[in-house]
């Protein structure tokens, strides 16, 4: 399949389009998203996605189609991964949460950007180097290592070289001026954390794209496909955030079933790599006769390992303690941050998430509620959510609900 300039403009022109609608009209204006709001846009963005594969399929053929929408699969559950760190950062650098609209579609453009330059430069090397299939699968096959390494939160906070050097050189706030970049302090011009969480994002974003350009490079090797794949796994992810917000911890074995995928794919790529091989030492320079595995197998090995990896996640009682624990700890700091959000609503939704995952603990029986007990801090954090809480009911300015046990 290959697309004409006419095709590969309007294609452009169609994502700056969508980018540019979800600014002017979403983002634009601080807010938090309802969960409907954030489910309505979610399904479109997925539809319009699968709307254009089933366009590839058409006007491709079986072949393309296949290969648009196993890259599309495996971006997207990249993306979801990408998620999980873009929430480490933000809490990281307490970016209140009516602007982390703002903060994620810029994560979403500059990724776009980013995986964007390296497509073309991997489609430029893949011409003329075959020798880059086996690099490439290599690559894969590290970062599936990788991924099956524990891996704490402090590995992604926003306490990077980057950023300590920002603060450094340049005059920064600690407090946020709206959604202002830059703001008047002391006197002098000076940086806002929202800066600085666009740069740690725009800096996490790069290091996605080493490892999810080759992963679908090893599906297709058609730029065009690779390309709209890559774009229609990013839009969308905005409202994705708000809509799995509260699963994303939930979501234990997510790295092991991503691990197994980008193995699957390095194993793939060097497959290639042999039956393509024109490498002095692997064979005379010969190509190896080794069997390929098929893009039909690979959507299916795709899918079936990213429905084995949900569903175990969702469904292990490790997982539904993790996630309640997590985000427990996440929703109780945000209620006690006066700058996280101004909303009187935001901040009741936020409390009753915390009474609903207290009950998630309290219905897993004694072994977990004994894990809350075992964390002091945490322990002390929903204490003072409490009092938060009772002292804001007691002025009026809540609701009154049932606390959190200690």
């Amino acid at each position: 399949m290959e697309a004409s300039p006419l095709v590969w403009a309007l294609t452009i022109a169609a994502i700056g389009g969508l980018l540019a609608f979800d600014f002017f009209f979403h983002v634009r204006k601080a807010h938090v998203p309802t969960l409907r709001e954030a489910a309505n846009w979610s399904a479109l963005y997925v539809g319009l996605a699968l709307l254009f594969g089933v366009g590839v399929l058409v006007f491709g053929g079986g072949a393309a189609g296949s290969e648009y929408f196993a890259g599309y699969v495996t971006e997207k559950a990249l993306s979801v991964d990408n998620l999980f760190v873009f929430l480490i950062i933000m809490t990281s650098f307490r970016v209140p949460r009516e602007d982390q609209q703002k903060v994620l579609l810029f994560g979403i453009v500059f990724s776009l950007i980013a995986r964007t330059g390296f497509i073309f430069i991997g489609a430029a090397l893949i011409k003329s180097f075959a020798w880059v299939f086996y690099l490439f699968g290599l690559v894969l096959l590290l970062t599936a290592g990788n991924l099956l390494k524990p891996e704490g939160e402090e590995s992604h906070t926003a306490d990077n070289f980057i950023i300590r050097l920002a603060r450094k050189v340049f005059h920064t706030t600690d407090y946020y001026d709206g959604d202002k970049l830059f703001t008047v302090h002391e006197g002098k011009r000076a940086m806002t954390p929202m800066l600085l969480v666009m740069v740690a994002i725009g800096g996490t974003d790069i290091l996605f794209a080493l490892d999810s350009v080759p992963a679908i490079f090893g599906l297709t090797q058609n730029t065009f496909i690779v390309f709209t794949a890559t774009a229609f796994s990013l839009l969308g992810l905005r409202q994705l955030f708000f809509l799995i917000d509260g699963l994303l911890d939930r979501l234990i074995y997510l790295s092991y079933g991503l691990a197994a995928i980008l193995g699957f794919i390095g194993v793939k790529l060097i497959l290639h790599a042999l039956h393509e091989n024109n490498v002095a030492f692997i064979n005379d320079g010969e190509p190896v006769p080794v069997t390929e595995i098929s893009t039909a197998l690979s959507l299916t090995v795709i899918i079936g390992v990213l429905l084995v990896t949900v569903l175990a996640s969702l469904l292990s009682p490790a997982g539904k303690a993790q996630n309640a624990i997590t985000n427990a700890r996440r929703h109780a700091g945000a209620y006690l941050d006066s700058e996280y959000t101004a909303d009187p609503a935001e901040r009741e939704r936020i409390y009753r998430a915390l009474l609903v995952e207290r009950d998630q603990i309290i219905a897993l029986g004694p072994k977990y509620r004994q894990k809350v007990r075992d964390e002091p801090a945490l322990m002390e954090l929903l204490e003072r959510a409490r009092a938060s809480h009772d002292a804001a009911v007691a002025r009026g300015e809540a609701v009154s609900s049932p606390a959190p046990p200690s």
